[in-house]
């Protein structure tokens, strides 16, 4: 159904507030009185170098102003380049920063938290890396604080606004394989070159008091939420986690099986210590008239499956794949649009990770 549809399908009551909305965001637009978002990054790692970083400054009315690191030679380096007028060692500086008046938290998982409840008490909205945090009790930290504040946080789950998944979401919920009476999560991959390290010299990835967990934790959410976004919620979760590698204390290998709140049964099977000769990137969508078969990481084209034969499409991505995602978060924040990937939608995923992992 179109958005056009959508709005045609609605009360005039409802079809009235919409204009009223659309009316005054244009109003305001033309006006000159569109907000001008100027960011801060905590955080400047890989994902902000090309995932993200350059995203911010590609829509209209928003730009990044300061960026901050702990390690002054990597702030120094990435604002001089990609032209970012001020930098800091100290996150409270930058959040403090009068100029900076919405935050970008990039760092691993288990400062997520800290950063994103610093921003909201200061008043500025956040957008955090995801997961939310490095534990579901965390994320219900941070649901709090924004509540109270009413400043809104939101989570770059970003693969929900790319066409290839928008694409494969558009197949299910046109019934173009029937009724989906199964979802089927296959992911296996080599160990990383890094993963051989000294034990202090380990990837923050593998070091749960950092991550989280393992791998599992770093690369699941991706999978979980957009499976969540498909099909709602997961209400029932369990898992068996493993360690069969011995190269790091996190598990590397994981089991699931899950139910979302449809009805929906699901199970995955996780491995980051495999061999190459078993790498797989896949998620099968299994429904009574036909099966849709798509990857996460990978985006090999998808592949549908019906009475009709077998059909293929490729779809390409953005070149910053964030892209769509921080379009959308800006546009909410200048109240010209409404962004859903909020930390309240973002959430369950922590919940489905903890219960999978045995943490509660």
């Amino acid at each position: 159904m179109t958005w056009q549809s959508k709005v045609l399908s609605l009360d005039n009551k409802n079809k009235k507030h919409i204009f009223c909305f659309v009316l005054f965001s244009l109003i305001r637009t033309f006006a000159g009185e569109m907000k001008i978002l100027k960011w801060g990054f905590i955080g400047c790692g890989e994902v902000t170098e090309k995932k993200s970083g350059p995203a911010f400054s590609e829509v209209d009315g928003s730009s990044v102003v300061a960026v901050m690191s702990r390690h002054k030679q990597k702030a120094h380096s990435y604002a001089v380049r990609h032209g970012v007028p001020r930098w800091y060692t100290d996150a409270q500086e930058l959040i403090d920063d009068a100029e900076v008046n919405a935050v970008y938290v990039a760092t691993p998982p288990s400062s997520h938290a800290t950063y994103a409840i610093m921003a909201m008490k200061a008043g500025k909205p956040v957008y955090v890396e995801k997961p939310l945090a490095a534990s579901y009790e965390d994320c219900a930290r941070i649901n709090r604080v924004s509540e109270q504040t009413g400043v809104p946080c939101f989570v770059a789950y970003y693969r929900r606004y790319l066409p290839y998944f928008q694409k494969v979401k558009d197949i299910v919920d046109r019934g173009i394989i029937g009724n989906v009476v199964s979802v089927q999560v296959r992911f296996a991959v080599p160990p990383r070159e890094q993963d051989y390290a000294k034990p202090d010299e380990l990837p923050w990835r593998v070091q749960p008091d950092i991550a989280g967990g393992g791998y599992f934790y770093d690369l699941a959410p991706h999978q979980l939420d957009l499976l969540q976004h498909i099909f709602g919620v997961i209400t029932e979760a369990r898992g068996i986690c493993s360690n069969r590698g011995g190269l790091y204390d996190a598990e590397d290998t994981v089991s699931a099986c899950f139910e979302f709140e449809n009805g929906v049964p699901g199970s995955g099977s996780w491995c980051f210590v495999a061999h190459e000769s078993a790498r797989e990137d896949r998620i099968d969508l299994i429904g009574d008239r036909g099966s849709v078969s798509f990857s996460v990481f990978d985006y090999q084209p998808i592949r549908l499956h019906t009475v009709n034969g077998e059909e293929h499409f490729a779809v390409p991505n953005p070149p910053y794949v964030q892209f769509p995602l921080i379009k959308s978060v800006i546009e909410h924040l200048q109240d010209i649009g409404l962004c859903e990937c909020t930390s309240i939608s973002a959430t369950p995923v922590n919940w489905a990770l903890d219960r999978i992992l045995g943490k509660f």
